[in-house]
């Protein structure tokens, strides 16, 4: 039914167009008029000619547009997505002038206005402008839009650009100079029109998102340039201005310049990132710390500075061939860095072309200057003058060397084994030296421990002998005092003896005489035969002998039959009376000696 309904009205010559469409008219014939047919060349007709018309008709109503004479295709419109832009190119206009192959930009609402493009002079074949995401109506029986995907450039990244456009470089140029004015090369016209040139550009752009058109011009992603730590990045230029040497008559050895010109910047970079073209600049990193390089052939650094490097070899004064390894360590100051770039133009150039034949040379002609032994023994001595020769030679490069280490020497075979055996004879007579030292020291170990052991008793026998002596002192200062106080007593005993015995004498004599005297009277009154008798009598009371048995057995003899038994009486009597008289005495005799 609706399809009915529109072929009723395109029979009355009506036509409507939906809203998010347009129309191209196709005009078939012309009846009567001026303009009857295009003029040559032409495909867009601008004055009602037959063929395709520039203006399209917009959404909604139109009449007679008579279906025999307009043929109306009716069209979406024209819609680029986010993250693209439309590529263009038109089917009518201008014939492009020569050596250019892009179209130059004409007001025309972003191609939504044909009539104004062909107008204003628009020409035909790939447009230079682009159209960025957006819906658009565009006429497509004279342009034909393709859809491309926005640049974008990531971070840490460069875009190296190429254009199509724009002036011939100059001769000995290799890129075109920055131009202002042209949004990173998003508006491609306004850079031809500052005078753009054509081809490899100097100016790069940074990480971002751009609406660059791909038939403008191309662009290249790289790595931004990295000046790591404890390096320096000396930048040589291959455009700008010609540069005007800085360095003056004391080097002679190359020019720098100043940042901007063309030739070897005397101001180098700093560890860091820099966004610069590797096309047109050329970064050399040159290490500032020191840099270990090895002459021993599998061994390299991680800067490979030195992989092309290999063990020396030298011939002796004796005509012996020996390897050896010799490790060379440099510093290259950050202010002759430069100078360094523009004399050799690298440090790999510097390490080839005077590092490995200086140090060669030297270590081969000091290798002649001795025998293979004796360069082994002084070594030492050897490694110290080739640090001082070899430092020397470098200062006339603007390199510094630190030190120069030897590392292993290898020497001949034969003369090897011949070294080795000489060491273990010599190791052999040091390894019994040392066994016999150490048999002494084991002897002595043992004789410290018998003398330990023993300590002890010799301390206890030390102790007694001490001791020994300290008691016999003793001994000798008792038998002294014993001695002394002897003589003292034996002195006053004697005193004591003699004065007791003169008393005793004394009294003895008074004594006697006394008694004399006494039996001088009893002998005066007695018969001598009776004080006899008695006498004895006495003397045998006192001796304890018994003179009476307890038991008498006796005869009948008569009294003065014998006289024993009055004896005997009388003897009896005399003894009891002595008793008696004998106490009193010696009680007196003692009295008298405390007396004394």
């Amino acid at each position: 039914m609706i399809v009915s309904y529109k072929l009723v009205l395109r029979i009355f010559g009506i036509i409507i167009i939906p809203n998010d469409s347009i129309g191209v008219v196709n005009k078939r014939f012309v009846i009567v008029g001026k303009f009857r047919t295009l003029p040559d060349g032409a495909i867009i007709a601008m004055n009602g000619e037959a063929g395709y018309q520039a203006d399209t008709l917009a959404p909604g109503l139109h009449m007679l547009l008579w279906p025999w004479q307009y043929d109306i295709m009716i069209e979406k419109f024209k819609t680029i997505r986010e993250g693209f832009i439309g590529i263009v190119e038109s089917k009518d206009g201008k014939p492009l002038t020569d050596g250019h192959v892009l179209a130059r930009r004409v007001e025309c609402d972003s191609f939504q206005n044909a009539r104004a493009f062909l107008a204003n002079g628009g020409e035909r074949g790939p447009q230079i402008t682009i159209i960025p995401p957006g819906t658009y109506r565009i006429n497509s029986a004279i342009f034909s839009v393709v859809e491309e995907k926005v640049l974008e450039i990531e971070d840490n990244k460069v875009g190296v650009v190429t254009t199509k456009e724009g002036k011939s470089l100059v001769k000995d140029e290799i890129a075109g100079k920055e131009v202002p004015g042209h949004n990173m090369f998003q508006d491609a016209q306004a850079f031809i029109d500052s005078g753009g040139f054509k081809g490899l550009q100097e100016q790069v752009m940074l990480a971002g998102r751009y609406f660059i058109n791909p038939r403008f011009a191309t662009v290249e992603t790289m790595d931004m340039t990295t000046v790591p730590i404890a390096n320096v990045g000396v930048v040589i230029a291959y455009v700008g201005e010609k540069g005007i040497d800085v360095t003056g008559e004391a080097f002679k050895h190359g020019n720098l310049v100043i940042k901007g010109q063309k030739g070897v910047w005397v101001d180098p970079l700093d560890p860091g990132k820099y966004p610069i073209n590797p096309f047109t600049h050329k970064v050399e990193i040159v290490p500032t710390a020191n840099v270990v390089l090895n002459w021993a052939t599998g061994k390299t650094e991680a800067h490979k500075l030195d992989e092309k490097l290999s063990t020396i070899t030298v011939r002796s004064s004796d005509g012996f061939k020996f390897n050896l390894d010799v490790s060379q360590i440099i510093h290259i100051p950050r202010t002759d860095a430069p100078k360094v770039i523009a004399r050799f133009g690298s440090v790999a150039n510097l390490v080839t072309q005077v590092l490995e034949p200086t140090i060669g040379n030297y270590f081969r002609n000091a290798a002649q200057g001795s025998d293979v032994i004796e360069f082994l023994k002084k070594r030492k001595e050897r490694q110290e003058d080739a640090r001082q020769s070899i430092s020397k030679a470098l200062q006339d490069y603007n390199v510094g060397a630190v030190d120069t280490l030897i590392g292993d020497i290898v020497p001949p075979e034969d003369l090897m084994k011949t070294l080795t055996d000489r060491k273990i004879a010599e190791q052999e007579k040091v390894t019994y030296q040392t066994q016999r030292e150490a048999e002494g020291v084991r002897k002595d170990l043992q004789q410290a421990k018998a003398l330990a052991d023993t300590q002890a008793r010799v301390v206890d026998a030390e102790r007694k002998v001490q001791i020994n002596e300290y008691e016999a002192q003793a001994a000798v200062k008792k038998a002294e005092g014993e001695a002394k106080s002897k003589t003292v007593n034996a002195d006053a005993d004697a005193m004591v003896l003699k004065t007791v015995g003169a008393a005793e004498g004394e009294k003895i004599k008074a004594v006697g005489m006394s008694e004399a005297d006494v039996i001088k009277m009893k002998i005066q009154s007695m018969e001598s035969g009776n004080y006899a008798a008695i006498e004895v009598a006495r003397a045998l009371s006192t001796s304890g002998q018994k003179l009476v048995p307890e038991i008498i057995a006796g005869g009948g003899g008569s009294i003065d039959g014998g006289g024993s038994l009055v004896n005997t009486l009388l003897a009896m009597v005399i003894k009891e009376k002595m008793d008696k008289e004998s106490p009193k005495k010696e009680a007196v005799s003692s009295s008298e000696v405390k007396k004394k």
